[in-house]
């Protein structure tokens, strides 16, 4: 099982980078506006357990890295860690100003709107390299079993995004007024966010 310090860290991490101004909480607190908070927040808990198939993807591509070269498992975290700083860099280079919009979308069901964010997430595949990025920055081979440390991190962001979704949703309209009024809020968020992409890509690099 994963360690106390790597769960605290990894979720410090999962909650910043999911909080910054994104397409995915920007939808939900669209929809949310739009069409209501039961809405937003059906949206928004789609989106989070699309997380699963990437964590899947991640056990499964990760573990049989390992399995076949650790050499090769070395190179991954050497290139995830090389995309996770030019994740940071775009963030700050391209950090604007934010606005949120309604969404202007038919009426749905509530299980189809959360059907429609799974889909949106599952098939992304920024989502999936970034998966494959940021997950086995937390992985400590020596401690064995890594496809199990691999699966529980996964758990562990696709909760926390449900969380944060749910809350965006429920919330969306006073966060929406809120960030429409700070136009300084997502640029900051932004590069917050930029920073620890940067930092956890140096920190993949050197600790290989």
């Amino acid at each position: 099982m994963i360690t106390l310090q790597q769960f605290l860290g990894f979720l410090a991490a999962a909650l910043l980078i999911t909080a910054s101004p994104g397409p995915d909480n920007l939808m939900v607190l669209g929809m949310g506006i739009s069409k209501g908070r039961r809405q937003g927040i059906a949206f928004g808990l789609g989106c989070a357990f699309g997380c699963l198939s990437h964590t899947v993807l991640a056990v499964i591509g990760v573990s049989a890295l390992i399995a076949a070269s650790p050499m090769a498992f070395t190179a991954l975290k050497v290139v995830g860690g090389l995309y996770l700083i030019w994740i940071g860099y775009n963030a700050w280079r391209h950090a604007g100003v934010v606005k949120v919009e309604r969404v202007g979308l038919p009426e749905e069901t509530l299980t189809k709107l959360f059907l429609k964010g799974m889909l949106a997430n599952a098939v992304n595949p920024k989502v999936v390299l970034f998966f494959l990025s940021f997950l086995p920055q937390f992985v400590i081979a020596a401690n064995g079993n890594v496809g199990l440390q691999l699966g529980v991190l996964g758990l562990v962001f696709t909760a926390q995004a449900a969380v944060l979704f749910g809350l965006l949703g429920y919330f969306s309209g006073a966060i929406g007024q809120w960030l429409n009024r700070k136009p300084k809020a997502g640029p900051l968020l932004d590069r917050i966010a930029g920073t620890v992409f940067i930092a956890l890509g140096l920190k993949l690099i050197v600790s290989r």
